[in-house]
Order: structure tokens, then sequence, then C-alpha cells
């Protein structure tokens, strides 16, 4: 069947499949609502609309519902309130703390150039990060890529704590990177890109699959690969068929380059930075920050390297919904580092000659770089002397107070541009022990 009103969101579209179908008052009722690949197809196409990676990215409908969805064959998939993400640990070790690992001396990997989930496992592997995390020896690449789960039924948890019965039925799942060492079969999860949450169903359905293919011990590893800097966390699943029984084993952290930024430097960058006079919001016309982690817009600026996208497909990338990839759209183009383009009939954000020159930064220049553009406004300067000063981020009431002061938003946007302010002032604090 063709896709068909190709115009609507997945929220409008994921809005018109409640209106038609009684998939509320079923799941209410029953536990579960099964929906074709058709029936979705009538309003959109559903590869579009039942891959949501973050619970971010979730369509604000299901959310108001509280309802998610998995897939449950090749052609269906089934709606409930699953419990479905798991939290990733927030970053808590400092940089300076992290193992340090060289990469081999490759001309065709720059290590400061890795803008792919492809290139983040090479990087891996050829470093030698993945062979430590593991301690079993040499891991060799076996597998990868999209491959049918065979047929195996589990529980998982649900909002109303009853939990629920899924029959899977030869879906597709997708492996990042598949290998295999002297003890076991190592299933990973690979993201260049930082959210709060992941879908277990990414770890949960290779596993299923791979534990009835192979006799050794299947390991699971979730990576995260950001500004230089790879996370790793291995799971398991404490019963089988249980896809709520997920529990963190182990976790470890990895920095490629040299990650040392002293609090001398960062004043170094405050004394050279020149303040910019046209921050009031009558005097410019870009919106003030609305996006509180500064990580996120790095990761941006990664992914738009090679790759200029559409506000939709930035929403995708970053499991934002379109409003939120306003506003980090925003915060890059506060710093200088984002524009948009018309091309081809598309308006795109790409990086600009600055953003590009910020990207091929090693990690210590890059940090640095950004700290200056930071610096380059008003009130970041003025809570950059208060940080250093007084060896403590300032409270909300005090960033409120200088942003009336300075102007830079209106009244009923100062709330919670003020959470954007100290999320950016926490990020340059931590880049360094005071």
């Amino acid at each position: 069947m063709p896709e068909r009103n190709t115009g609507l969101s997945a929220n409008e579209a994921w809005k018109a499949l409640l209106e038609k179908y009684p998939i509320t008052e079923t799941v209410n009722r029953e536990g579960t609502y099964r929906i074709r690949a058709d029936q979705i197809r009538e309003f959109r196409e559903p590869r579009l609309m039942a891959k949501w990676d973050s619970s971010d990215s979730l369509p604000e409908i299901l959310r108001k519902n509280k309802l998610n969805i998995l897939p449950d064959s090749r052609t269906s998939y089934v709606l409930g309130d699953f419990l479905l993400y798991q939290e990733i640990p927030e970053l808590t070790e400092h940089v300076t703390r992290m193992t340090h690992v060289e990469m081999p001396d490759f001309e065709s990997i720059d290590v400061s150039g890795i803008s792919s989930e492809a290139n983040a496992i090479h990087g891996l592997t050829l470093s030698g990060i993945l062979d430590d995390f593991l301690g079993e020896g040499r891991n060799a690449a076996t597998f990868n890529g999209r491959m049918g789960t065979g047929a195996f039924t589990f529980r998982v948890n649900t909002v109303r704590g009853v939990p629920a019965e899924i029959h899977v039925e030869n879906a597709q799942c997708e492996i990042d990177g598949g290998f295999e060492n002297r003890s076991s079969v190592v299933i990973m999860e690979a993201k260049n890109v930082v959210h709060k949450d992941f879908h277990v169903r990414q770890l949960y359905y290779p596993y299923r699959l791979w534990r009835t293919k192979v006799k050794k011990p299947v390991r699971l590893v979730f990576c995260v690969y950001s500004n230089m800097i790879y996370r790793l966390f291995e799971y398991r699943f404490t019963d089988p068929e249980d896809y709520s029984s997920i529990e963190l084993v182990r976790m470890k952290n990895y920095s490629l380059q040299d990650t040392s930024v002293s609090m001398d430097e960062l004043k170094e960058v405050r004394r050279c930075t020149p303040v910019r006079t046209d921050d009031a919001m009558e005097k410019t016309k870009t919106p003030f920050i609305q996006a509180n982690s500064m990580e996120r817009v790095i990761s941006l600026l990664e992914n738009l390297y090679e790759n200029p996208m559409t506000s939709q497909q930035i929403a995708e990338l970053m499991d934002f919904d379109p409003r939120q990839s306003d506003y980090y759209y925003n915060a890059g183009k506060y710093l200088g580092i984002f524009e948009k383009k018309r091309q081809d009939g598309q308006v795109l954000t790409v990086l600009t000659a600055l953003g590009q020159k910020v990207f091929k930064m090693n990690y210590k220049e890059r940090q640095l770089k950004l700290v200056g553009l930071i610096l380059e406004h008003e009130i970041f300067a003025e809570f950059f002397d208060f940080v250093a000063a007084e060896e403590t981020l300032p409270d909300k009431e005090e960033i409120e107070r200088a942003m009336r002061r300075l102007h830079v938003c209106g009244e009923g946007q100062i709330v919670r541009r003020a959470s954007s302010v100290y999320g950016w002032l926490r990020w340059i604090r931590n880049l360094t022990l005071l």
C-alpha cells in the first residue's frame, strides 16, 4: 500500500490512529492492542512511527495516553502501557580521571573526526577499549546488521503494574556490532548522540536471538561516543524471559586525547575574550538559549559536519520533538557555529565556517574554543567570574535576576531559560577541578 498523508508529523499521525481505532480503550480493558503496519501506513510510514530510541522522542499523544509500542513481527506491532526505557547513568567521573587510550597511528581514521556510529565502533576496537572493558582478550568482529529475531515470548512491566506478555514472531532487529572472544559472544548497541535513556529493545531482541544461536554466554554492551569520549555500559537480563529484568553490570569511561583543562587556562580564555554588546533582546535576532545540555549541542555539531539536516531530520537523529530541534539550532546559532541555508528546495542546518573549524579541533582545543564562544556573552562572562572566585555555581534566582537586568529574553521565558544558563555554567565548571 502506498504511503499517504506524508505531511503529517508522527504526533499528528498517531493522534489520527487513536481517533480511528479503539487503541486506548482496548489497552485499558485488555492491556495490549495489536496493529498492522498497513493500518499505520494509512497515515505515515511505519518505520517513522514505531522506532523511538529514547523516551524524549516519543510522540506527545502517546506519552499523554501512557502508550508505547513494540514490533512483534515484520508486519505488525503491539501497543500497551509498557515501560520500555532504561535511564543512562549521568556522567559524573571527571574527564581527567578517565582511562586514557592511544589510537594506533592509522591515516584512514581521525579521532577528532569521528562522526558516525560505525566509525565510533572502528575506533573502539582499534584502540583496544572494548578488549580492556570486557577483559576477555581480543574481541573479533563477527556479525552486524539487520536480521530476523526468530520466535520468542517475554514479559514486560507496565504503568498499571501488571506485566504484559508479548509474543514475537520473526520481527526485525538491527545489531550495530557483534563480536566473539574466547569466552563469550558480545552484542553492542552504539550511539554517537547523547540521550538521557535508551530503548531496551535494542539489546533485548538481539539477545533473545543470539542466546539460542550460540553456546557461549552472550554479553551486552551499550556504548555512547561523543566529544572524543567513549562511555561503555555492560548490561544483563537476570531473567532471559523478562524484558524488564535488565541490570547494569559495569560501566567505564575512556578518553582518546589530552583532556586536561586547568582553571588557569579557562581564566586565560576569559581574559582574551571580548564581550559582546548586542546581547539584549532588542539588539539581536538570535533567541536566547533554551538548550540545557552543552553535550547535546556538541553531539549535533559532530553529526552536522558531513551531513546538513532539516529540522525534522535533526529531531529524528537526536530523538527530539521538532520544537527542541529549534532550541538546539538556536543554541548553536548563539555560539556562531550553526546556520541555515536553502539547498534543493529545503532549509538545512549546516555548520558555519567557525563550526567546521571547531569540529576539527582536538578535545582540549575544542572545549576551550567553545568556552570562549560562550564567554563572549555578557551574562556568561559575569557568572564565570563568580564561579572562578567563589568556586561554586550561582543559584537559579541569581541567574534570573541577571537575565532581567541584561534583558536577554522576555519575562515569561526567564525561568525556563535560566536552567539553560545553569547547565552551560555547570558544563564549563566540570571541564576542570576547582
